[in-house]
């Protein structure tokens, strides 16, 4: 299988020669179309006046002419009438040359052979070595009638241009490799990095490191990452700590009853003992369903909201019959509850909201002072209403209040009082299914107090 950093160096020297290519299809077709008709033009200018300058000069050496010529520069062919032939300067690559071309050049014609030049896709013809590649125009010297052709000797002019173009364009292409080498290190390590994180992820290891200082996109994919690790750290701390405090809460009963059945079946008891025996027992199932219930409603709300049934009810009203019920264990701890509650009507679940008003009051008389208070307050605004319950109980400290609302969490960490840590739980999720909020101010040995706000028409 290809790595990542393997397939990041082929694709990159691909699209290298592929650009290479297409730049030099680009260039040759910039010569074929622009620069071609100029050189020809620019040539042709320089065989017409090397031939008015010897038709002008009878007297000159025409070989000794030629001959300095071809010194600075220049291919030379001359042919004369008679076939007599000479060559002065490099040797051309092709000599072959068409009778009729030599015939038209006599005939007083300039030929135009690297206008002319044959197109082909990858050979710039500027460079093409061959005799059909130049000018040719015609002259009269010492009454005899000759045909010259000339072109450029790009081997004398350019040779060392040749040499150092093809040593750039050599360190060029080894310098991009091995840029390309270590710029794809540099981007791909970071992402081998992460695939060895997902690794660790995977087999519970969430102490995972990466580089978070980059400023790009792998640097906020890593920050992501490193997100995700800690609340998939949370995550599975939670799911432990639900195994260890489910387990707690199933066992214990369930031991209890086991413990107290065993005792029922010893028939020297007395009645008094057997009816206390039997309390316990129930009291301990009932602790059970309390629980077991409280998990089909949390397991119910997380599902979908399809659960909630929204209509309108009075609110205060549900408050009132609440307290109504629990009056009996407000008055056995000897807590003085006072409330506000105005008639207020509001579109919700009342079955749900009643958990919500269910569970704050019963943690307000569980976790009171002996002889303390609650106090229940609703208030309306213009689109929502407040509804606070403030007790004088053993209050929360910082770190408690931010964990109130997990599963099973229990400021009781000793589990004096009955409860199953859920219910605030339970009471978060149904007020964001109604759009609402919740929250807590506590002090630690005074008191605690959970204001609820909730639109009225949700």
């Amino acid at each position: 299988m290809k790595t990542l950093y393997v397939k990041f160096i082929v694709i990159t020297i691909g699209i290298m020669v592929l650009s290479s290519i297409f730049s030099f299809l680009i260039s040759n077709t910039y010569y074929q179309r622009v620069l071609k008709p100029e050189n020809d033009e620019k040539i042709t200018k320089i065989a017409q006046s090397v031939s008015t300058y010897i038709e002008e000069h009878p007297k000159l050496d025409l070989e000794e002419h030629l001959d300095h010529i071809s010194s600075v520069g220049y291919q030379i062919y001359l042919i004369n009438d008679v076939g007599e032939e000479a060559f002065w300067g490099a040797a051309f690559r092709d000599k072959s040359l068409s009778p009729s071309t030599i015939k038209g050049v006599l005939n007083e014609n300039t030929y135009h052979g690297i206008l002319n030049f044959p197109q082909e896709t990858f050979v710039t013809g500027f460079f093409a070595n061959e005799l059909k590649n130049t000018i040719g125009v015609p002259f009269t010297y010492d009454e005899k009638n000759y045909a010259l052709f000339i072109r450029p000797d790009i081997k004398l002019l350019f040779n060392e241009m040749h040499l150092l173009f093809a040593w750039l364009l050599l360190f060029t292409i080894l310098l991009s490799i091995i840029l390309v080498l270590f710029s794809t290190k540099y981007l791909v390590k970071p992402i081998s990095k992460l695939t060895t994180a997902t690794k660790s992820l995977s087999k519970g290891d969430f102490n995972v490191e990466l580089d978070i200082t980059r400023h790009d996109e792998l640097g906020a994919l890593s920050n992501s990452f490193l997100r995700m690790a800690r609340k998939l750290e949370q995550a599975d701390d939670v799911r432990k700590e639900f195994i260890s405090n489910i387990s707690h809460d199933i066992q214990s009963p369930l031991s209890n009853i086991k413990g107290y059945t065993k005792l029922l079946e010893n028939e020297s008891i007395t009645v008094e003992e057997r009816g206390q025996y039997v309390s316990i027992i129930h009291d301990e199932i009932r602790r059970l369903s309390n629980l077991t219930k409280q998990l089909l409603l949390l397991a119910s709300l997380d599902r979908s909201d399809d659960i909630v049934k929204k209509k309108a009810f009075n609110v205060s009203e549900q408050i009132k019959e609440l307290i109504r019920n629990y009056q009996w264990q407000v008055s056995e701890k000897g807590i003085m509850l006072s409330y506000s509650l105005p008639d207020v009507n509001i579109i919700g679940d009342p079955s749900l909201l009643n958990n919500v008003w269910d569970n704050l009051l019963t943690n307000a008389i569980k976790y009171n002072q002996r002889d303390g208070s609650i106090e229940i307050e609703l208030e309306e605004t213009e689109d929502s209403i407040i509804v606070s319950f403030k007790d004088t109980g053993i209050g929360l400290n910082p770190s408690e209040v931010d964990r109130i609302f997990d599963r099973f969490y229990r400021a009781d960490s000793s589990r004096t009082i009955e409860g199953t840590g859920l219910g605030l739980s339970i009471v978060w999720t149904i007020i964001q299914l109604h759009e609402g909020h919740i929250q807590v101010e506590s002090i630690e040995n005074e008191g605690t107090t959970f204001i609820v706000e909730l639109p009225i028409y949700s």
